[in-house]
């Protein structure tokens, strides 16, 4: 039965108590009120219920569904999940997962291998389904992708044709999807020809359609208001004794339009935690005991912020994605390089954190084995104005009597950076590249709609972002890629976006590429460290990405809950099927 349908149930109960025994409604509010839930938030809406079209974070996948092993929050090992066990052969090209045993989709439904070799086969590495997914399954030069086989209900093997490090931890991290509810979606043609199953389980779909096998699932969805999970009773930890200790039946993301908003909601008893941004720390941390919550820190955030300017030289419909004039200033190395060295980072860190971080350096985690330091030879790009100026008058720019910057034809430099709603940088970025006579203009946007820019229309100038980051390298190869559905400084359109004529890669760009596919198939702890090492000096060389600031990772949590591991690794609820809560 689903969450609304019992609420509903219990309404009729209820009521007739109620007019049995004389009750008062506020007795039935108050019952309502000990359902145990947390409350939390997010800037913008969800954009699918697909977990294989997802492209933003945070989405609502990392509490419906789970892979066959899991990452723990707190130290990074893989641990299992669905699969009880695996294998990994002596020569690292096959390993078999097994199942864990009576498994059950949130429907009731069993969970075997078969649902395992249809969400590899018919949607991962199904050519025909559009999912930044299979970026991170290819292997090797040839880009092959992993072999999937049943072996029996509960045994299902993976196999590669040479090997790929990061195998155990990509292959079987990936959230498992229903056959049962699915396969016919994929294999049924919509009226352009596309499977259905690309454009089903948006965000219009009823709630109760989405069949998912993580701790929770969805129970409602009020457009630009709420998400509301309600507990899967069928998740495999509530079958097994002692594998769950938590007790929150429901969980609440409120859609709130800005971190300011959130903060306001967080002080006033509305929200359960918030991310603590430097700009508010000292006020949070005046308010702790008063305001019963605990602020905790994780460490360096695992993610990076960077801006990043468009490099696509391509045409559609043959006209210039990008303005011919402005390409030409984001296509030279020179004009990336002053702008880097423009930003005052350090005062960014100071004024819009507090100081409660670092520089960032590098497109890979602080916290991965696989990161290179500035003093083991990263290049950096601290504060210099007159760097930046001397880089561009090297590459044929000069400054008019109003300390504008021209082009060497005259134009003068202005373009346009936008960032999500909510941003605390790019203000600060406009007044610095100014300093070097660069007009910017900055546009706060929906997240949404950048993410729309970047994947379809591809008609933008300059945007700041962030990614997730993480320990594993490989898990950003679709980032570097120059195929890859996350290249976005240089994106090629993805299906079915219109196609667009005179893309360009430059070598620097595909040496990039071709060094994560290297590390991918190096075994040798050793050399993949080499490997990555080049990819972050040739990155920071050639700045695709210009990153800005590796804030601490800080939450502010209500001390109603037991059980918490704050990490910047796993966030709040990493471990959400230990967390209890005990507020009164």
């Amino acid at each position: 039965m689903s969450f609304l349908r019992r609420c509903w149930v219990w309404s009729l109960v209820v009521g007739v108590a109620i007019a049995l025994s004389g009750c008062s409604l506020s007795q039935f509010k108050t019952e309502t009120a000990r359902v145990s839930q947390y409350v939390d938030s997010i800037l913008s809406e969800p954009k699918t219920f697909n977990y294989s079209q997802s492209k933003e974070s945070p989405n609502v996948f990392s509490l419906i569904y789970e892979g066959l092993i899991a990452e723990n929050g707190l130290t990074g090992e893989l641990e299992p999940a669905l699969a009880e066990s695996w294998d990994l052969s002596a020569d690292s090209l096959k390993v078999i997962f097994t199942l864990r045993p009576n498994l059950k989709w949130s429907d009731g439904e069993p969970l075997t291998a078969d649902d395992v070799v249809f969400t590899y086969q018919d949607i991962y590495l199904n050519a025909a389904i559009p999912t930044d997914t299979r970026d991170v399954l290819r292997v090797g030069k040839s880009q092959a992708l992993p072999q999937v086989r049943k072996l029996d209900e509960r045994r299902v093997e993976f196999s590669v044709p040479e090997p790929f490090a990061p195998f155990l931890r990509t292959a079987g991290g990936l959230g498992i999807m229903p056959a049962h509810a699915l396969r016919e979606l994929v294999r049924t043609p919509d009226s352009q020809g596309k499977a259905k199953f690309i454009s089903a389980w948006g965000v219009n779909t009823n709630p109760k359609d989405i069949i998912v096998n993580g701790p929770y699932q969805l129970a409602r969805y009020d457009t630009n208001q709420r998400v509301i999970f309600r507990r899967n009773p069928y998740y495999w930890r509530y079958q097994i004794p002692d594998q769950a200790n938590g007790n929150i039946e429901r969980i609440i993301w409120k859609i709130v339009e800005s971190p300011d908003t959130a903060l306001l909601q967080f002080r006033s008893g509305g929200l359960d935690s918030v991310s603590v941004r430097a700009s508010t720390f000292s006020l949070l941390k005046q308010e702790e005991e008063s305001g019963n919550f605990t602020i905790y820190e994780g460490g360096p955030d695992f993610g990076t912020t960077f801006m990043f300017f468009n490099l696509n030289r391509g045409r559609r419909n043959n006209k210039p994605l990008v303005d011919p004039v402005k390409s030409r200033w984001f296509n030279n190395v020179k004009f990336r390089q002053a702008a880097a060295y423009a930003i005052d980072r350090q005062r960014i860190l100071n004024n819009n954190y507090q100081g409660l971080g670092l520089p960032q350096n590098s497109p890979i985690s602080v916290q991965s084995p696989y990161y290179l330091a500035p003093e083991e030879g990263l290049k950096v790009y601290d504060h210099d104005p007159e760097k930046a100026k001397q880089l561009l008058k090297a590459a044929g720019f000069t400054s008019n009597n109003k300390g504008q910057l021209l082009d060497s034809e005259g134009n003068r430099v202005r373009f346009t950076l936008m960032a999500p709603t909510g941003s605390t940088l790019g203000a600060q970025i406009k007044q610095d590249l100014a300093k070097i006579g660069m007009q910017v203009d900055y546009t706060p946007v929906a997240f949404n709609t950048i993410v729309d820019k970047l994947d379809d229309a591809l008609d933008w100038d300059c945007t700041l972002l962030g990614l997730t980051g993480g320990l594993e390298p490989n898990s950003g190869a679709n980032v570097w890629s120059p195929e890859g559905g996350l290249h976005m400084f240089n994106q090629k359109p993805v299906p079915p976006s219109e196609p667009i004529q005179g893309f360009t890669v430059s070598e620097w760009e595909r040496e990039i590429g071709d060094l994560y596919i290297a590390g991918a198939q190096e075994l040798d702890e050793t050399k993949r460290k080499a490997i990555y090492a080049k990819t972050q000096q040739l990155s920071q060389e050639y700045l695709p990405l210009i990153y800005l600031i590796n804030p601490l990772a800080l939450a502010a949590v209500r001390n109603d809950f037991e059980g918490l591991q704050y990490t910047a690794l796993g966030g709040v609820t990493w471990n959400i099927h230990d967390l209890q809560a005990v507020r009164e």
